[in-house]
C-alpha cells in the first residue's frame, strides 16, 4: 500500500466517523434547547475535551511546534499563560457560569445571558454582543476554512479550492444536522486525536533517534540555547506571552461548554480533565520540537528550510506507517476542524437567539427555532467560505487579533457579570466597546511591542466598573437572583433539577420505594 493511499483511507474512516456521529446527536435534538446547549447535559469528560479541541486549532500542532524548532523555548511561554488561563477559567467562570445561565432565565447563549443577567430591557447589550460575534466569528470560520484547504494542498497536492470545499462541506454537515451535541462530541473525538498524535510522535521519534542522550546531543548541537527559557526574550514579550491566558474569559465558543454541564459541581472534574489534556498537549508540542531538531541534524527526518511549521507533518509521515500517519495527518485537520465547528455553532445561536430576538418580537416554536439555527449555520458558511475562496490576507490578518478581541470585549464582562452584583446594562455596554476598540486600535498600531488583549481587557473593566457605579440603581429581584447563582455554584444534579422543578434521583429512589412497599399489600 502506498503512502498516500494509506493516508487517504484514514481520512475517509476519520470523516466518516464525523458525520456519524453528526447523524446520532440528530436524533437527540428535540429543541432549540438541545439544539444550542445539548439540553444543559454534558458530562464533564466531553465537556473538557470539547472545550480543549475547540481552543486550540492547527496552532497546537504546527504553529507552536514550528516556533520552538525556530526560537527555543522562550516561545512557549505562551503556552504556560494558555494553561494557566484555562485552569483559572474553569475554576471561577464555569462553575458559577453555569448555575447563573440557568437562574437568568434560562440563557443558552453569552449575549442572552448578560441581557437577562442585568435585566436589559433595550435589548441592546444582547443585540450587540451577538453583532460582534457574527462579524468576528464569521471572519474566524473563514479562517479555518483556509487553513483546511491549504491542509489538503500541503499534505496531498489537492488543489485548494476542493481541499477547502471537502472540509467546509463535512464540518457544516455534522454541525447542520446535529447541532450542540454533534459539535461537543465530535470535538471530544478530535480532542483525543489531537493529544495521542502529540505524545506519540515525538516519543516514537525517540527511539527513532536512539534514546534522550541522542537527542540532547543533537539539539545542543544546533541550538545550544534552546533550553534556556528567558534566552533573547524581553520583558514586554513575555508578558504579552502570558497574556494570552486572558482571552480564556471571554471566548464564546469555549464557555458555552460551561454552560452545558450537567451540574455546577461537575466543573471541577472537568477543570482536572481539561488541565491534564492542555498539559499533555502543550508538553507534546514542545517535545515534537524538541525531537525534530534532533531528528533533522542526524537525518532522521529531513525538514527543509522555511518548513518548520510542517514539523509535526514530515516527522509523522516519516516515522509511522501510511495508515497511521493519515491518522496524524487527521489530527491536525481535528484541531482544524474542532475549532470551525464551535465557532460556526456559537455564530448560530447568536443570529438565532440574540439578533433575531433583538429585532423580533416574535417567539419561534421548537422546530422552527431548529430550522432557523439549521438555516444560520448554513448562511455563516456560505458567506465564510464566499471568503475563503479567495484566500484574502486580510481575513487572516483580522483573526490573528480576534481571540484579543473577544477576550478583551467579553472577559471583563462575563466575570463582572458573574463575580460582582453592581454591574449595569450600561456598564456592560461601555466596557464591550471599549475592549473591542483599543484591541483594534493597538493592534494597527502595535504600540510598545504590547500584545493588545492587556490593554484592553484592563480598559474594558476599568470601564465597566466606573460607569456601573455611576449608573447602579439597586434592584431587589437582581440581587436575589445573584445570590442564588451564588448558591448553586456548587450545586449537583439533585439541587440543580430541584431549583428546575424537576424529579430529582432521590426522589425517584423515594417514589420506586413506595411503589414496592404498595405493591406488597
Amino acid at each position: 500500500m502506498s503512502q498516500t493511499t494509506g493516508q487517504a483511507i484514514a481520512m475517509i474512516i476519520y470523516f466518516v466517523a464525523m458525520v456519524f456521529i453528526g447523524l446520532w446527536a440528530y436524533t437527540r435534538t428535540k429543541n432549540l434547547d438541545d439544539y444550542m446547549l445539548g439540553g444543559r447535559d454534558l458530562n464533564p469528560t466531553v465537556a473538557a475535551l470539547s472545550a480543549g479541541a475547540a481552543d486550540m486549532s492547527g496552532w497546537l500542532l504546527m504553529g507552536l511546534p514550528g516556533a520552538l524548532y525556530m526560537s527555543g523555548l522562550v516561545e512557549g511561554w505562551i503556552a504556560v499563560g494558555l494553561t494557566l488561563g484555562q485552569w483559572v477559567n474553569w475554576m471561577v467562570t464555569a462553575p458559577r457560569l453555569r448555575s447563573y445561565t440557568q437562574v437568568a432565565s434560562n440563557s443558552i447563549t453569552v449575549p442572552s445571558f448578560l441581557g437577562n443577567r442585568l435585566h436589559d430591557t433595550t435589548k441592546s447589550v444582547r443585540l450587540i454582543a451577538g453583532l460582534i460575534i457574527f462579524v468576528f466569528f464569521t471572519f474566524y470560520v473563514s479562517s479555518g476554512m483556509v487553513a483546511g484547504g491549504i491542509f489538503f494542498e500541503t499534505a496531498f497536492g489537492m488543489d485548494y479550492h476542493l481541499g477547502m470545499v471537502l472540509v467546509a462541506g463535512v464540518v457544516v454537515l455534522y454541525t447542520l444536522v446535529g447541532g450542540f451535541l454533534a459539535v461537543s462530541w465530535t470535538d471530544m473525538v478530535q480532542g483525543i486525536m489531537m493529544v495521542s498524535a502529540l505524545v506519540a510522535v515525538p516519543l516514537f521519534s525517540v527511539f527513532a533517534i536512539g534514546g534522550f542522550g541522542k537527542v540532547a546531543e543533537g539539539v545542543t548541537a544546533v541550538n545550544p540555547d534552546f533550553i534556556h527559557p528567558f534566552g533573547g526574550a524581553t520583558f514586554v514579550g513575555i508578558i504579552s506571552s502570558l497574556a494570552w491566558g486572558l482571552g480564556y474569559f471571554g471566548q464564546p465558543h469555549i464557555i458555552v461548554r460551561f454552560m452545558a454541564l450537567r451540574s455546577p459541581k461537575e466543573a471541577k472534574t472537568a477543570r482536572r480533565i481539561g488541565l491534564g489534556w492542555m498539559v499533555f498537549s502543550c508538553l507534546g508540542a514542545c517535545g515534537t520540537a524538541i525531537v525534530g531538531i534532533a531528528a533533522n541534524h542526524f537525518g532522521v527526518v529531513k525538514i527543509p528550510e522555511g518548513q518548520h511549521e510542517s514539523v509535526f507533518i514530515l516527522m509523522g509521515q516519516s516515522l509511522f506507517p501510511s495508515i497511521v500517519a493519515g491518522f496524524m495527518l487527521a489530527a491536525i485537520l481535528a484541531a482544524i476542524m474542532s475549532t470551525v465547528s464551535s465557532q460556526l455553532l456559537v455564530t448560530s445561536s447568536a443570529v438565532v437567539e440574540d439578533i433575531y430576538h433583538g429585532f423580533s418580537k416574535r417567539s419561534l416554536s421548537a422546530v422552527g427555532g431548529i430550522t432557523l439555527g439549521r438555516i444560520a449555520v448554513l448562511a455563516v458558511s456560505i458567506l465564510a467560505a464566499i471568503f475563503a475562496w479567495f484566500r484574502t490576507d486580510s481575513i487572516l490578518n483580522l483573526v490573528s487579533f480576534a481571540w484579543a478581541g473577544f477576550g478583551a470585549a467579553f472577559g471583563p464582562i462575563v466575570l463582572l457579570a458573574l463575580h460582582w452584583r453592581k454591574l449595569t446594562a450600561m456598564g456592560a455596554l461601555t466596557g464591550m466597546v471599549t475592549g473591542a476598540v483599543v484591541v483594534g486600535f493597538w493592534g494597527t498600531f502595535k504600540w510598545f511591542g504590547l500584545y493588545e488583549i492587556l490593554p484592553g481587557f484592563l480598559l474594558a473593566a476599568l470601564v465597566a466598573y466606573i460607569v456601573s457605579l455611576m449608573t447602579y440603581r439597586p434592584n431587589p429581584e437582581i440581587d436575589a437572583e445573584f445570590d442564588r447563582a451564588v448558591r448553586l455554584a456548587k450545586a449537583g444534579s439533585d439541587e440543580i433539577n430541584a431549583d428546575l422543578g424537576k424529579p430529582t434521583m432521590s426522589g425517584a429512589v423515594i417514589v420506586l420505594q413506595d411503589a414496592a412497599h404498595l405493591d406488597t399489600k
